[in-house]
């Protein structure tokens, strides 16, 4: 079973056309919402009904587009005012409680809006790479009931604080395998994973945006890499290569749902 999962929704218009016809036209089964970036709140009603998580997002890397928190709490922001460039200085500065409270309204914002969250991811892994703040996404997802993504089993062990035996511990859900395509081409990385899917929950995740002067706007740096993105979800040859592996194509809701149902 294969999660193919557009992050940075709501990161720019041209990130939520090209999300979109990546899951309407596309091989796409979900996407991830970052609720404190101006265009998530235009996200939130193009894709109403459609399958979207919460990013959880407590860093703004464009040097010249930024965005806060929803939330105030100190060590959220840098001396601008913005969430920090990078997971580097979000981690040196993030306390548990600040980011437990933004990223709880982040969450509560996507409800408001209508949005059917499905799962939890985090943005640049922040709440990923500290003990504590792993604790924090944990909390979310047992008080919310969503599933969580999950770093590959070889990545959590180098970790070393028990990322998913806690998770486990705690019944949440999270995928058993993990595609990282950045930042090679995803069409490649397809071609190469896909016959050799291990068995269980797989996820794959890109970050698909149309070319054009708002992307090299904000992102110069990577935009080929989202250029290539849109493009490769809604290439033929990658929904031909799913069903001749005989990839079953599953959302991020039907893990949620499944979970839900058991109790």
């Amino acid at each position: 079973m294969l999660i193919v999962n557009c992050d940075d929704l709501g990161s720019s218009h041209a990130a939520n056309v090209a999300t979109y016809r990546a899951m309407l036209s596309g091989v796409a089964t979900n996407a991830s919402l970052m609720v404190p970036c101006p265009w998530a709140r235009e996200a939130a009603a193009m894709f109403a009904g459609m399958a979207v998580g919460v990013h959880l997002t407590l860093t703004s890397e464009h040097s010249g587009y930024r965005w806060r928190g929803l939330t105030r709490g100190a060590s959220l922001h840098d001396v601008e005012g913005f969430l920090p460039r990078t997971t580097a200085e979000a981690l040196a500065r993030l306390t548990v409680a600040d980011a437990g409270a933004e990223c709880r309204a982040q969450i509560e914002a996507a409800l408001a809006w209508g949005v059917d969250v499905t799962h939890l991811d985090t943005h640049m892994n922040v709440l990923q790479s500290r003990a504590d703040l792993y604790e924090v996404y944990l909390d979310l997802a047992e008080a919310f009931r969503l599933p969580v993504r999950m770093f590959s089993a070889t990545e959590t062990e180098r970790q070393g604080f028990g990322a998913r035996e806690r998770a486990m511990a705690r019944g949440i859900p999270f995928n058993h395998h993990i595609v990282y395509p950045w930042p090679r081409r995803t069409l490649d990385v397809f071609f190469e994973a896909v016959p050799d899917l291990p068995s269980g929950v797989t996820e794959i995740f890109a970050h698909p945006v149309l070319d054009g002067e708002e992307l090299r706007g904000y992102d110069a740096t990577n935009a080929d890499i989202r250029v290539h993105d849109a493009a490769c979800l809604i290439d033929p040859s990658v929904a031909e290569l799913l069903d001749r592996h005989g990839v079953e194509r599953i959302s991020w809701r039907d893990v949620r749902d499944a979970w839900r149902a058991a109790g």
